[in-house]
């Protein structure tokens, strides 16, 4: 076997039909050309999952995949990508998390586990170095994310086991539903939880007692040392620590782009009393920090008073926090981190939850949706009890939460109605960000690989609103500014680059990318240093520009194409009518257009053009997008 640094060199496959466990080694060619995590398992899905593959049928493959910094001591190295065919948006999926799970399979001695087929009876799989078992999981199907954690660590008998868990929205085919790790940090987005139901595995647990060994351990240490002095010494140290992403919803409010009642506003008058600073006041008992991180980000929350006393969790992170507030109309905080509990116990991914209730509580509001038709319940806006009903229901797919398990564009087509309001790109249902008051975010949910996401380009850098940085950087000044679309083509091409780069690695974006911690040349720095890899900066920058290719390509096989990269019409043809981004809508075409010269696809299609794809290697795809289109 060849001497991997950094990785671990091994994948792990799991035939659930044949019931069949295999170790193969890592391919170096694929570990240089996509880095890890996010990377390898793109490649891994355009290379074995054949176009039109039903999400929910036996031959979808889900895939782990941790990266080459998981398991040292690098800061934030703690986070691993799952991927399969989305059964939400019929295109490429995947969802990132932290937590220890990433380190404890690294240190079981894999770097990506493959699981394929479908087990006859439900099961979890059990991984304990190069011990792999498949056990009987009839016990815990049915059981919450919560009960089925306890009911593990007693069943193995070891509380260092890390796990990773489906809820009953899962198992009752919420299209929605996540993969929980660590009980409360989700990898929420696309559905893979929902894959992972249907396969008939409840849960993955896992113990390694490996270690990871890196190419040049001095100069590995000494970055290490630096790049933990800037972490301390950054600006966004303290606010980062006490409060996480929940920072950011007075900062969106003052802005103006926080998605009040679905997007109608860019304001919510109740924002202190569900913001992070209340939180950290009133609520927060102590932080709590990912494997190997510098910030730790997280909180455990305790309700001490009134309905909900004694709820207690950890979190919530901004979307969550947003979703259940703002989007909804909903002023109770309490309420809110009740709601949030909720789907994380029975599993199923916020955002899609409230994108569904709030578009439910639109159509109330405008009579195109009756009471009897939701069951009876008062969809107006705020109304917890209705919030809370809809979350159950949804869960166990029972009367309108039926219509609204598959996602708001499947509801909106069931209904026969709503569809212009549904507010999501290729079935994955937006942010808590209106692109109308960030517009290199907006072009970022447009054109993401995962449909209406924020994660695969996060310019950050235009809340500066410093036209300094825009020249620097890309020659034109209104590129780092906010409001402007000049420039946001340059932008959001190289934030995704560097964006596929940092999920690659699977180090913490918020840290490595939203504070300019890791760019491609530290990053270049590191990779040689952990693996031996000897590359420049811009072949880390391919590198990213290599996944992001072979993620279109992916999808362009699925038969998306510029048609799919627009944003509902209301951020298009709508102004925001208050606030600081007051006025402001979305000019798209112009920003696509210049998105698609930058990146090298057809500006008619949205295609990667032929000599991109060469130039990055990805030659095959070439052929095959050629043969279809």
């Amino acid at each position: 076997m060849p001497r991997f640094y950094g990785y671990a060199g091994r994948i792990l496959r799991i035939d659930l039909t044949k019931e069949r466990v295999r170790i193969q080694e890592l391919e170096g060619d694929l570990a240089r050309g996509f880095l890890g995590g996010r990377g390898l398992n793109s490649k891994r899905l355009y290379d074995e999952v054949p176009r039109h593959v039903d999400p929910l049928s036996p031959e979808n493959k889900l895939i782990f995949s941790t990266g080459p910094l998981v398991g040292t001591m690098f800061p934030t190295a703690s986070r691993f990508n799952v991927s399969a065919k989305s059964p939400l948006t019929g295109i490429l999926g995947d969802s990132n998390a932290g937590g220890h799970f990433s380190a404890e399979l690294k240190f079981a001695g894999y770097d990506q586990l493959v699981i394929e087929g479908r087990s006859r009876r439900p099961v979890y799989i059990f991984i304990h170095d190069d011990e792999v078992e498949l056990r009987d999981a009839s016990h815990l199907w049915g059981e919450d994310v919560y009960e089925a954690d306890e009911a593990l660590r007693r069943e193995i008998g070891d509380r260092r086991i890390q796990t990773a868990i489906v809820g009953p929205a899962a198992e009752n085919g919420v299209k929605y539903a996540g993969i929980y790790v660590n009980l409360m940090r989700p990898a929420a987005r696309t559905g893979m939880g929902t894959v992972m139901a249907s396969k008939g595995v409840k849960a993955l647990a896992v113990r390694g007692t490996g270690s990871v060994e890196v190419a040049e351990p001095g100069r590995f240490e000494r970055l290490v040392e630096e790049i933990e002095e800037e972490i301390y010494s950054h600006e966004q140290y303290w606010p980062r620590r006490r409060m996480g992403t929940t920072r950011i919803l007075m900062m969106a409010n003052a802005m103006g782009f926080l998605p009040t009642r679905h997007y109608k506003s860019g304001i919510f008058e109740h924002a202190y009393e569900v913001s992070g600073e209340r939180l950290a006041d009133e609520y927060n008992v102590k932080t709590r920090g990912c494997f190997a991180c510098t910030i730790p980000c997280s909180r455990f929350y305790m309700v001490r008073r009134g309905r909900f006393m004694g709820l207690y969790g950890e979190g919530p992170e901004y979307e969550a926090q947003g979703a259940f507030t703002a989007r909804v109309g909903n002023g109770d905080l309490d309420l809110a981190l009740k709601a949030i509990d909720m789907c994380n116990r029975l599993g199923m991914d916020a955002l899609t939850t409230s994108e569904c209730i709030s578009w439910a509580m639109e159509l109330y509001e405008m009579g195109l949706l009756t009471k009897e038709e939701a069951d009876g319940l008062d969809l107006s806006w705020g109304n917890g009890e209705a919030i809370l009903a809809l979350i159950q229901r949804i869960s166990r797919r029972e009367g309108f939460g039926d219509i609204l398990a598959d996602g708001s564009r499947a509801a909106a087509e069931r209904l026969g109605r709503g569809m212009e309001l549904t507010m999501q790109v290729k079935g994955l249902d937006l942010i808590m960000a209106d692109p109308r008051g960030l517009k290199g975010f907006g072009l970022g949910f447009a054109v993401a690989s995962r449909g209406g996401d924020h994660l695969r380009s996060e310019p950050f850098i235009e809340l500066s609103d410093d036209p300094k940085r825009g020249e620097e950087m890309f020659g034109i000044p209104e590129a780092t500014m906010r409001l402007a679309y000049k420039g946001k083509g340059k932008l959001v091409s190289y934030f995704e680059d560097w964006c596929a780069v940092i999920d690659s690695l699977e180090v913490c974006k918020n840290i490595m990318e939203n504070m300019e911690i890791l760019p491609f040349k530290r990053a270049a720095e590191v990779i040689e240093a952990a693996t031996g890899m000897r590359m420049s900066p811009e072949e880390v920058r391919r590198c990213g520009e290599r996944i992001v290719n072979i993620e279109r390509a992916f999808n362009v096989r699925e038969g998306i194409t510029r048609r799919d990269d627009y944003l509902p019409r209301r951020f298009r043809e709508e102004p925001l009518k208050e606030g600081a981004s007051k006025g402001s809508i979305f000019e798209q075409e112009p920003m696509l257009e210049e998105y698609y010269r930058e990146r090298g696809w057809s500006v008619e299609t949205g295609i990667p053009r032929r000599e991109t794809l060469e130039r990055l290697g990805l030659g095959y795809a070439a052929e095959e997008l050629g043969l279809i289109w």
